[in-house]
This record gives C-alpha cells, sequence and structure tokens, in this order.
C-alpha cells in the first residue's frame, strides 16, 4: 500500500526538531519553485515563528498568484439523497441518527437546478450519502441526467462534478459516460487506525478499499479527481503528508495526480459531540495548511466550502485557495426549503451570504469570480490541463474565458452595483492581457455578450 504510516510518522518525528535556520532553508528553496521533498513539506507544517509562518504566506500567494492570477472558480454543492448504510461517527447522515431519509425525485432535482441556476451557477458538486438501495448507480446516473436537461431562461448546468461513494471500475465508466467533470472522493483520514474507529460497522470501513478508489476511477477513464481529508479527525500534519504522497501516486501510475484538493474542517453536525476528536483545527494551523499544500502542489487547485467564516475565506484566498462554493445548502432539497423559511443542514455552514454577496466582495478585493466549464468541454482535462497550465498557456485561456463568464452574470443576474464594479474589472483586466489577438477576440466576445449571446469561450 502506498501510504505508509510509519514512514509518514517518521518524516513528523525528525521534523519537530527542526531549526528556524533549516525551516529558512526550506523556504528559500520552496521560493524557487524547484519542488519539495516529504521532508521538506514536514518542515514547513512545524513553522511557529510569526515571521517566518508570514513569509510562507506571501510564497504560497505569490505561488498561487503565478499560475491562476486573481482567478476565483465558483460553484454550489447539490445533495440529492441522505439515505446512508454507514455510521461515521462524525456525520450527520450515519445510519442511527433519526433523521427524516429523503431522496430527491427528478422532478425534485430539476427544482433545485432551477433555483440554483437563478443563482448563476454553472457548476456543481452532486452528493449522496452511501446506500447501494435507495441511492444506486442508476439513481446517481439519472439524477445527473436530470441536471444536464434543466434550462432556465438565462441558466444551465454547465459542469456537474460529482461526489459519491467509492464504487467499482463498471460504476466509474457508467459515470464517466454521463459526462462527469471531476470526480470527488474525501479519503476523510489517511490515519489507518483513526479511520477504522470513526467508520464503525459500515461499508465504508474498508480503508484500502476505499484508498484505491481514484486508481479505480482513472482505470475506467476518469482523469480529472479530487481528494481531501476532513481536518480534524487525526493529526493535520500527517493528513497533509499522506494528501501529498498519494498525489504523488496518482502521478506516478496514471501521469496525473489531484486535479483539486479539498480542505473541509470537522464541523458539528447531528448526533456528534465535537469535544471527542482530540485533533480539531484552529484557524491559525489551518492556514498554513492551505499554504503549505499550494507550496507543495502549485498546479492543483484547492477548494473551501462555505463550512468556513467569510472573512476567513476572504483572507485564505491569498494564501492558495482557487476555488469556492456560494450560497450553499447542505440538506437534501435545502434550496427549495431556503426560499420557504426553512433550514435543513447536513453539517453547520458559516458563510451565510448569497451569491451576489460573494461576488460583490471578490470584485472589491480585485479577484475575479469564475463560472468557466470551457476545459472540460474542450477535453482541457487530466495530463493535458496540467501540461498547459505547466507551461503558462493555459492563462491565454483560463482569464478571458472567467470575464466572458463574469460579464455573462453581471448581465444575467447582477444588480446595478454588481453591474458597475463587475464591468469596470472586466475591462481593466481584458485591456492588460499582453497577446493582442487574445485580447482582441475577448474585447469582441464581451460585447457580442452585452448584446445577447451567451457560452462564449476559447
Amino acid at each position: 500500500m502506498f501510504i505508509n504510516q510509519e514512514y509518514i510518522n517518521s518524516l513528523l518525528k525528525e521534523a519537530k526538531h527542526a531549526g528556524k535556520e533549516e525551516i529558512q532553508k526550506v523556504l528559500e528553496k520552496a521560493r524557487k519553485g524547484k519542488g519539495l521533498s516529504h521532508r521538506d513539506i514536514a518542515v514547513l507544517l512545524e513553522i511557529s515563528d510569526e515571521e517566518q509562518s508570514r513569509e510562507m504566506f506571501n510564497i504560497a500567494g505569490n505561488i498561487k498568484k503565478s499560475i491562476y492570477g486573481n482567478r476565483i472558480v465558483v460553484f454550489a454543492p447539490l445533495y440529492i439523497s441522505n439515505y446512508c448504510v454507514n455510521n461515521c461517527t462524525y456525520c450527520g447522515y450515519k445510519r442511527t441518527n433519526k433523521i427524516a431519509r429523503r431522496r430527491l425525485s427528478r422532478d425534485e432535482i430539476r427544482e433545485e437546478v432551477r433555483i440554483l441556476e437563478k443563482m448563476g451557477h454553472k457548476r456543481l458538486a452532486l452528493e449522496a450519502g452511501e446506500d447501494p438501495v435507495n441511492c444506486d448507480i442508476d439513481y446517481v446516473l439519472d439524477s445527473i441526467a436530470a441536471v444536464y436537461d434543466t434550462h432556465e431562461e438565462n441558466g444551465v448546468i454547465r459542469r456537474v462534478n460529482v461526489n459519491i461513494a467509492a464504487t467499482t471500475v463498471d460504476n466509474y465508466r457508467k459515470l464517466k459516460a454521463a459526462g462527469i467533470g471531476t470526480y470527488i472522493l474525501f479519503q476523510e483520514t489517511y490515519h489507518s487506525p483513526t479511520y477504522d474507529k470513526v467508520h464503525p460497522n459500515s461499508i465504508k470501513h474498508d480503508f484500502e478499499y476505499h484508498l484505491t478508489a481514484f486508481d479505480r476511477a482513472m482505470e475506467a477513464g476518469i482523469d480529472d479527481v479530487g481528494g481531501g481529508v476532513l481536518f480534524g479527525l487525526a493529526d493535520p500534519k500527517f493528513e497533509v503528508l499522506a494528501l501529498m504522497i498519494h498525489n504523488e501516486h496518482l502521478e506516478e501510475k496514471f501521469g496525473v495526480g489531484f486535479h483539486t484538493i479539498s480542505v473541509p474542517r470537522l464541523k458539528k453536525a447531528e448526533g456528534m459531540d465535537l469535544s471527542e476528536f482530540p485533533y480539531l483545527v484552529d484557524d491559525e494551523t489551518f492556514k498554513k495548511i492551505v499554504a503549505v499544500i499550494r507550496i507543495a502542489v502549485p498546479f492543483t487547485g484547492i477548494i473551501l466550502s462555505t463550512r468556513e467564516s467569510h472573512e476567513l475565506r476572504r483572507e485564505v484566498i491569498n494564501y492558495g485557495i482557487s476555488q469556492i462554493s456560494a450560497g450553499s445548502c447542505t440538506g437534501v432539497g435545502g434550496y427549495r426549503e431556503h426560499e420557504e423559511g426553512k433550514i435543513v443542514q447536513q453539517f453547520d455552514i458559516a458563510d451565510q451570504r448569497s451569491p451576489l454577496e460573494v461576488l460583490k466582495e471578490l470584485i472589491d478585493d480585485k479577484h475575479i469570480p469564475s463560472y468557466c466549464t470551457a476545459c472540460y468541454r474542450m477535453g482541457r482535462t487530466g495530463d493535458r490541463f496540467m501540461s498547459l497550465a505547466r507551461t503558462g498557456q493555459i492563462q491565454n485561456v483560463c482569464l478571458p474565458n472567467a470575464l466572458m463568464t463574469l460579464m455573462e452574470y453581471i448581465m444575467d443576474y447582477g444588480d446595478e452595483e454588481l453591474y458597475i464594479k463587475g464591468e469596470k474589472l472586466i475591462f481593466a483586466e481584458a485591456n492588460g492581457i499582453q497577446r493582442e489577438d487574445i485580447k482582441n477576440l475577448l474585447l469582441n466576445n464581451l460585447q457580442r455578450i452585452k448584446g445577447g449571446e451567451r457560452d462564449l469561450y476559447l
């Protein structure tokens, strides 16, 4: 098995003895962008000096800016079923919780999607509990089809990412054929003793089967996969190193690692007590985790959800976050129920703002909210996307596409304040593009969008 628990523990033990001088050498190495060893990553995780922490944040921010510019991808989750046969100790969906179980019908999914489309969303992350009877692969496939088939006057979901339980190669082939974007799966924890403890009497209890899910997905032809852990279950330093090793395993075996890494922190949920989890991650540690991941895997997207407060999200965007959710509901049928004044969530969320409010703050901070899905539809996925990212060529399409999707948004969903702010940012960024052919094409497309055309991209 490629996750060697003793090896990771030995690295962490050695790194504890790293002094400021050794840490500084690793920071200088990180600044040059020549890659980091496992020991280097472990050393960065030991930073406690305030000045060195600030230096690490600056390095991470510069790396992110050099690759992603100031773009931030925006998406929303869609929970379709809370049926679950597992008994994960941290989860509100666990089978021993006496909650109302439901799965959305095709019509209910379409209604949820219409609400999301009215918010301006173009990409969703489809989420479901694990239940082979009530939420089998055929139900998931039908749900994906329902999402893609739902159209509002100005809205359509252009990309569905999928976060469902580890499954078989055959089922991953079916997901690929259904036109999914990224297949997302959180290992939850790479620390196998903790994994066993928090997944009692569950299908999910098989650590190795869960760990090798991405191998099966890639064997099935899915070349965009998104990993992550639930920070707070085990030592976060262990988890970060294991994530990096998992990424290396996929790169060595399939030629491409994680397309995205998610960094959720454990939050209060139905039927669990946070005091029973000794590894809860505080804000300062969380910031360092984001920065270290960005430095260690510069070309991998890092996703932050509305579990976190908007103040913290606003800060860590500068340290490496490249994708955020907005206007999220984490309950099954949650968007309709939210419209009706009800709140049903799988776990506590901290950022309750609407997408409109989120976008205004992003633009105030000179970030470009992006609803772009062009790379997936143009076949720029997997190793093709990474090769473009590593050479910097992706900038020639990502920035123009982000600006076009933002123009769509402010035309179709923005109020007057957002329109004024957004248009000013769009044309300032467009006129700053160095390649004249790209700039001229973009400026022409922006006028076409203002004239009523939609879904223009490079």
